[in-house]
């Protein structure tokens, strides 16, 4: 058990790593974008979508991360009032009902996914790039949203104390 908590929150931590990554390569795909329209006046055919796609990629990719390190907006005040086992039951119930909407999105995206990749869709964009490239972060992170679910939920009877996510 604390084998697959240590493993799958160092996968979140690598996509919490892609997930910035992505937002600072938007961020300079923006400046680019700039310095090429007002300073060359010239058009931009890719730097809008590929912003577009690499902020929700990062959003996706980065979910994982932020479940493991507690960071999602919660309220706390009636489970923090409730003694250590009743807390405890409250927080296995809250990772359930994440645990079964984050499958439900992660099974859903893979569905679209892979709808894109077997007909070779593409975007209606003059770039157009395969639609398979923007829908695989969510099927992936997703995903790993998922297993690191099952981990914040073992996590209280491996020893390792609550976990910071469904505390």
């Amino acid at each position: 058990m604390k084998a697959y908590i240590s493993l799958v929150s160092s996968l979140s931590r690598v996509l919490g790593v892609i997930a910035i990554l992505l937002v600072a390569g938007a961020a300079l795909v923006v400046c680019q974008m700039v310095f090429v329209r007002y300073v060359l006046n010239g058009s931009t055919v890719w730097q809008t979508e590929f912003v577009i796609y690499a902020l929700v990629a990062a959003t996706f990719l980065g979910s994982p991360f932020v479940l493991l390190e507690g960071g999602h907006v919660n309220v706390d005040l009636l489970p923090n009032a409730m003694p250590r086992p009743v807390r405890l039951v409250m927080n296995a119930a809250a990772g359930l009902v994440g645990l079964a909407f984050a499958a439900l999105l992660a099974w859903s995206g893979w569905i679209y996914f892979e709808e894109a990749w077997t007909n070779g869709w593409t975007t209606d964009t003059v770039w157009a790039p395969p639609l398979w490239i923007p829908l695989a972060p969510l099927p992936l992170g997703i995903g790993v949203l998922c297993l690191q679910y099952v981990a914040e939920i073992l996590r209280p009877f491996a020893g390792n104390g609550y976990g910071k996510a469904i505390l």
